[in-house]
């Protein structure tokens, strides 16, 4: 698992800022690029005719839309990959707004936002009905001018999460390298659940990609409105002398139904996916699709990955 990359340093200081306090200019290298950043950053805010250039445009606005959840742990998580996501892309105007259970929920978010332009990314695994039906329905009664962008799931960048998860639960590297083991091995992927197909398709492809990444078995299990639940998906396992079997939480935060899946484990269960540096670039990276697909108010979950 490969974390996000670090902030780039761009000098001592900020650009066209003063140095920081306390760092020393040790060098004259030190001391002629911060002569020539600052003058860069004086410069790049000066046209041609000599004329001071306007500020350019803000982006949309970034809002992240949670389920909402009566755990508490849903929301501090939630709020530390909007730190994560901020991090990244500093610019950036970022948001939350939830569909449920919690504040802000998210027509009050775009009602704060204005007419402003916004991006809503869902912090959903696969598509189902609030990709498809609630949260377009909340985009298109504000008064804000919203896009939706896909889900977080099916997409490479969430199997890197989950696999960086397992691994910290306890998933040995050389499961994937002796026979006798990996025999023996298997994973449940736990995911909500839905009763829409084109949830469960989204979940089987995120399963084929874990089991890929790991080479063992990758079942796909729910905690509600679908089937296998996650009992019956590790009794199937065992009876095929599978005995050394991971579940693999495949929720965004902490909540009800990630508890009773991992205590349904027979070995490990990891985390819920949480802040964890992949997750916050997959969330940028739904971000720029949907800036980059044709403008509609309510665009079709379905994005290539």
């Amino acid at each position: 698992m490969t974390a996000s990359n670090p902030p780039r340093d761009e000098s001592l200081h900020g650009p066209g800022g003063p140095p920081a306090p306390g760092v020393r200019l040790d060098s004259t290298a030190h001391i002629m690029s911060s002569i020539s950043n600052q003058l860069a950053g004086q410069l790049s805010l000066v046209s041609l005719s000599g004329g001071r250039r306007p500020a350019p445009p803000a982006p949309p606005a970034l809002v992240l839309v949670a389920h909402g959840s009566r755990d508490p742990r849903a929301l501090s998580t939630v709020r530390a990959l909007m730190d994560r996501v901020r991090e990244l892309r500093p610019r950036l105007s970022v948001h939350l707004g939830h569909i449920e259970l919690n504040e802000p929920l998210l027509p009050d978010t775009l009602a704060g936002l204005g007419d402003a332009d916004a991006v809503l990314v869902p912090l959903l695994l696969s598509p189902g009905y609030h990709v498809k039906q609630d949260i377009p329905e909340m985009a298109a009664a504000a008064p804000a001018r919203a896009r939706v962008a896909a889900p977080l799931g099916p997409h490479p960048l969430l199997v890197e999460t989950l696999y960086a998860r397992l691994v910290e639960a306890g998933w040995a590297a050389r499961t994937g390298t002796d026979d006798a083991v990996r025999r023996k091995s298997a994973v449940v992927l736990a995911a909500a659940g839905s009763r829409d197909p084109d949830s469960a398709a989204g979940t089987r492809r995120t399963a084929r990609l874990l089991a890929d990444r790991l080479g063992v078995p990758v079942v796909p299990a729910y905690a509600s409105a679908a089937r296998p639940t996650v009992p019956a998906a590790l009794r199937a396992l065992a009876a095929r002398g599978r005995h050394r079997v991971a579940v693999a939480s495949c929720f965004t935060a902490p909540g009800r139904f990630a508890t009773q899946c991992a205590e349904a484990a027979p070995w490990i269960a990891s985390a819920p996916l949480g802040d964890h540096p992949a997750m916050a670039r997959l969330v940028l990276h739904r971000y720029d699709q949907a800036l980059a697909a044709p403008a509609t108010p309510a665009q079709d979950a379905r994005v290539p990955a």
